[in-house]
């Protein structure tokens, strides 16, 4: 997290958050995991309402996975969605890719694993925290039932996700 030394900062950051939330995230879901563009998108399900949220992030690809800096700290909403359900899909740079073990590091943990110019830009940012994310391994290939799911699991659609778009922090 950006960490500011000033009288009112974490009212000054509850705004930004509320203003990326609100206006820049819809935006930024636009070119979110795009080829060529710098930010991706994580698709999570609210943990209690059971909602498809897509949030745009920056996703740092390392071995086996992906680092996901976490600029407003570890008490998002999304951060808890990922880690509730175990797993996310990630769209980065052209791609989809399943998700899974959320588990989030400190700086000290986190900046070794990715190339040394990244670690010097999250430094600089005096970036605390950040979400490990490691690439799902191949399994089987099983056909759902006729429910869409597991008994008991609500009917998966597994088509994209379409507007309107439900950004979370």
């Amino acid at each position: 997290m950006i960490t500011i030394g000033l009288p009112g900062a974490s009212r000054a950051r509850d705004i930004v958050r509320q203003f990326n939330k609100h206006l820049l995230n819809p935006a930024m879901l636009t070119l979110a995991g795009r080829r060529f563009w710098y930010a991706a998108a994580i698709h999570h399900i609210g943990r209690r309402s059971g909602t498809r949220y897509i949030t745009p992030v920056v996703a740092d690809e390392i071995d086996g996975g992906y680092l996901v800096p976490l600029p407003y700290g570890t008490a998002v909403d999304w951060l808890h969605n990922v880690q509730a359900a175990g797993h996310a899909t990630l769209d980065v740079h052209g791609r989809t890719v399943t998700v899974t073990d959320p588990e989030v590091l400190t700086a000290v943990d986190a900046l070794p694993l990715m190339p040394a110019t990244r670690a010097r830009l999250w430094q600089l940012l005096r970036m605390e925290h950040f979400l490990r994310l490691r690439l799902q391994t191949q399994t089987p290939h099983r056909t759902p039932p006729p429910s869409g799911g597991e008994p008991g699991e609500r009917p998966r659609d597994e088509r994209p996700v379409a507007t309107p778009l439900q950004p979370s922090p």
